[in-house]
Parts: C-alpha cells; sequence; structure tokens
C-alpha cells in the first residue's frame, strides 16, 4: 500500500507540474539531534547536507534534485520508531541513519515494512545486520570487530593486569563491552569486574571506590563520550589513574571538553580517520573554509551513506528497494571514505579499526603517536 500511494503521489506532481519543476526525490538523516549526544546528530546533518547539496549541484539523481528530511530520534528507541514512522509518511526512500544502534535496530523494522532503504553511517552492533532485513546496511565496522581489536591490543602491548569492563546497559554499549570481554576471555584473560551503569548518570563515585578497592588499572568502558568522561574525571579527582578505553564514540572534541587534562592517555578504537582519505580531501577542505566545520567522526560517514545511495539509484535507475539492494549486493562504490562494497548481510567488506590515544586535547592514531615519544 505504501509504494502504491508514493508512485500516485509522484504521478501526481509528474501531471500537475508538467513544464514546471522537477519532483524533488525525498530523503532522510535521523540521528540524536537533541539531547547529550546532540554533537553526533550535528555530524550527521552536516555531513547530509553537504551531500546532497553536493548531488543537487552534479545534477541530482536519477535526474531529480534530492531533498532531505532531518529526523530527531534523541537516541531512544521509541522516539526512533515515531520518527521512522513519520519518514514513510513523507513518502521518504532512503534513510541515511540511525546513529545509535538502540535507535537503528527497532527502526529497521519499520524501514523494512515500507520497503525503504537504509544505510547506517555509525551503528556497529551486530544484531542490526544479522537478522536478515534486505534493506539493512551500514557503512561503519562491527562491534564484534572493535572488540576484538581492543582486547587484542590491551594484551599484545601489556597495557594492563587489572581491567574492569563497565558498560551503559544500551545496544551499543553492552555489544561493545561484551564483544571485548569476550575476547579477552578467550585469550585466558579474566577481567577483575563487570559492572553496568545507566546512561545519563552524572555521579560515578560508587563506581569507582570499587575500581579503587580492585586496583583497577584500565576501564574498558562500553557506552558513549559523555559517561565516559565523567567517569575519568571524577576517577582523576578521587585518586585513581586507571586508563580509560573505549570505542568509537569517543570520536568528539566533546569528550575532552568534558574530561580537561584528565582525558590524557584514553585509548579508543575507531576506523582509519576518514579525513585522511585522499578521496576526501577536497570534501574536507570546503567543510573547513566554506562551513568552519571539522568533519570529525561521522561527518564524512554520512556524506558516504548518501552517496552510495546515489550511485547505487544511478545504476539500478530506480529508487525502488529491490532494484536498490539488487546492485547494492553486487556493485562497489566510491565514496569520501574510500571504496565500499557490502556482503550479504549489508556489512562493509574489509572494514577494519585503529587504535586512538586522546593527547594534548586531540585524538590521534596511537601508532603515530608512540612515533612522538622517540
Amino acid at each position: 500500500m505504501r509504494r502504491l500511494s508514493v508512485w500516485l503521489a509522484g504521478a501526481a506532481v509528474a501531471v500537475l507540474g508538467a513544464g514546471s519543476a522537477v519532483a524533488e526525490i525525498p530523503i532522510a538523516t535521523v540521528g540524536p539531534m537533541t539531547g547529550q549526544y546532540a554533537k553526533f546528530g550535528e555530524q550527521m546533518r552536516a555531513g547530509a547536507e553537504l551531500a546532497v547539496k553536493d548531488i543537487n549541484a552534479a545534477g541530482g539523481t536519477l535526474g531529480q534534485p534530492l531533498s532531505l528530511e532531518v529526523g530527531d530520534d534523541a537516541c531512544d528507541p521509541k522516539q526512533a520508531v515515531a520518527v521512522a514512522n513519520q519518514l514513510v509518511n513523507k513518502g521518504v526512500v532512503f534513510v541515511a541513519g540511525h546513529f545509535c544502534s538502540g535507535s537503528s535496530i527497532p527502526a529497521s523494522e519499520v524501514y523494512a515494512e515500507e520497503g525503504v532503504l537504509q544505510i547506517s553511517p555509525a551503528s556497529t552492533n551486530p544484531l542490526l545486520t544479522e537478522r536478515g532485513l534486505a534493506n539493512v546496511f551500514r557503512v561503519c565496522g562491527r562491534d564484534d570487530q572493535q572488540g576484538r581489536v581492543a582486547a587484542d591490543f590491551v594484551i599484545d602491548n601489556k597495557v594492563a593486569e587489572r581491567i574492569a569492563v563497565v558498560h551503559d546497559k544500551t545496544a551499543y554499549g553492552k555489544g561493545l563491552a561484551d564483544e571485548f570481554k569476550k575476547r579477552l576471555n578467550e585469550r585466558g584473560v579474566q577481567e577483575v569486574l563487570y559492572e553496568a551503569v545507566t546512561a545519563g548518570e552524572k555521579d560515578f563515585t560508587a563506581l569507582i571506590t570499587k575500581l579503587k578497592d580492585l586496583n583497577v588499572d584500565l576501564i574498558y568502558y562500553g557506552g558513549y563520550h559523555t559517561e565516559a568522561g565523567l567517569i575519568v574525571r571524577q576517577a582523576r579527582e578521587q585518586g585513581l589513574q586507571a586508563i580509560m578505553m573505549s570505542g568509537d564514540a569517543l570520536v568528539t572534541d566533546e569528550y575532552w571538553q568534558i574530561t580537561g587534562p584528565a582525558g590524557e592517555g584514553t585509548i579508543m578504537t575507531f576506523s582509519p580517520d576518514p579525513r585522511k582519505n585522499p578521496a576526501a580531501r577536497e570534501v574536507v577542505e570546503r567543510f573547513l573554509k566554506e562551513m568552519n566545520y571539522d568533519p570529525e567522526g561521522y561527518t564524512l560517514y554520512t556524506y558516504a551513506a548518501i552517496q552510495v545511495f546515489d550511485q547505487a539509484a544511478e545504476k539500478a535507475g530506480s529508487t525502488e528497494l529491490d532494484a536498490l539492494v539488487d546492485v547494492l549486493r553486487k556493485d562497489e562504490f566510491d565514496t569520501v571514505i574510500g571504496k565500499i562494497r557490502f556482503d550479504e548481510k549489508g556489512d562493509v567488506i574489509g572494514s577494519n579499526y585503529t587504535v586512538y590515544i586522546w593527547h594534548d586535547g586531540k585524538y590521534i592514531e596511537y601508532a603515530e603517536y608512540q612515533q612522538t615519544k622517540k
């Protein structure tokens, strides 16, 4: 029914608008535009807006301009489903989103039922692509890859001996922490504490007391930058010098704004910095010069997701889901984060993670940091 109504609406525009403006193709990006993770929503909005601007300047998709809807799910699963339904009712054919795995997973069920393509720039929980939904893809990696890299790094580099694993109970945070713990245990290392906190908490005194009593020298945190920043800052204030380690949700300067110098030495995993990719050079310069915006974190991943949709639609000659999926399963796409191919699940083939460290208010690759110490 939804596809028929969208077709009828498009046909009506074509008839009524004959000889006038060309009908637009509605797409969307959805993420936490408000709330404590709004910095990531800002990244997604910036990436989406410039991608749409550039595609339209080059003639649009299938000769039609793209129109962009921006949805706010605040990283809340219920709100994500509500936003997904709103976008379906607006006739959106593609969504670059969501950010939080806990939002992407329930929203994907709505998009699957209504024939809408979803490509997440940032949702890393394996479950997103493990349910066999044909409409779901992502241009980022997975937490089972990320957790493995983190655990191997800790063990291979003898970073710590007494390790605590803490998570925020979210799909992303718990999933990441569990993958880290799983790999740690596979390699014969047992954590001294496995603990959960609640996203949005401000006072971590009780947690830090436990960590001190156990002489923890590394905290692996599955969760977002806000709580991670508060934990490390409060730990330093209470005399605990344990290293903070986490995942890709720390790829924002907001982390250092929370921690200040207490964040020095924080370790995290993230994909190779897309800003350094030669394919992104021109776009990065435009972000910096024209918009005075540093396209950190998931800005370029959102831009890339929209590039993939545009190229898939052009190759398919259609924005219908079945036609798009057929192309996405077999073709390669040129994006600002490099060439992309997808496997049958919708995951990027050959995705990988790199270890970074926060140093002097910026995050740099750990290997680069090691060079500065020589």
